[in-house]
């Protein structure tokens, strides 16, 4: 398992990137789709990850810069064929060393309320995550949960 600095220009995570929007519009109402496309993940404030199982695509994240003290976690997505295999895991661990690295005192997320988000909400909460107001440029949503983590 191998995480690495991704340019976003390979056909893998074009392609992974493509069905994680697709799947947050089918299960959330616009006003509350708040990933990023392509453009949106190649802001000088993202740093934008992918992770490799050999040769194959498995999952991505960021780590979106908010201030000197704060980042945002986003983009997070596992390939199907790699859900329960640690994959989203790994990659929130190595966030959280990024941003501890980094010396943020924070680090947030929004995720959504609905059924279907409720694994990523308990994955998020087993790393101590808990829920918070809006942070950033977000608004009270009752599709969006908030969710933040002082680091130590």
């Amino acid at each position: 398992m191998r995480i690495v600095v991704d340019s976003l220009r390979g056909p893998e995570i074009i392609a992974l990137l493509q069905e994680h929007l697709a799947e947050m519009r089918s299960v959330s109402p616009p006003e509350s789709v708040h990933a990023l496309d392509l453009s949106g993940l190649r802001k000088p404030d993202i740093t934008f990850w992918t992770l490799w199982l050999g040769s194959e695509l498995a999952g991505c994240g960021a780590l979106k810069e908010l201030s000197p003290d704060h980042g945002e976690i986003k983009s997070m997505r596992t390939a199907h064929r790699h859900k329960r295999k640690g994959i989203a895991a790994n990659m929130v661990r190595h966030i959280l060393g990024e941003a501890a690295r980094r010396g943020y005192r924070r680090l947030s997320l929004e995720t959504g309320s609905q059924p279907h988000f409720a694994p990523a909400r308990a994955l998020y909460s087993s790393f101590g995550f808990q829920r918070c107001g809006p942070f950033g440029d977000y608004v009270n949503d009752p599709n969006s949960v908030f969710m933040t983590r002082v680091m130590e």
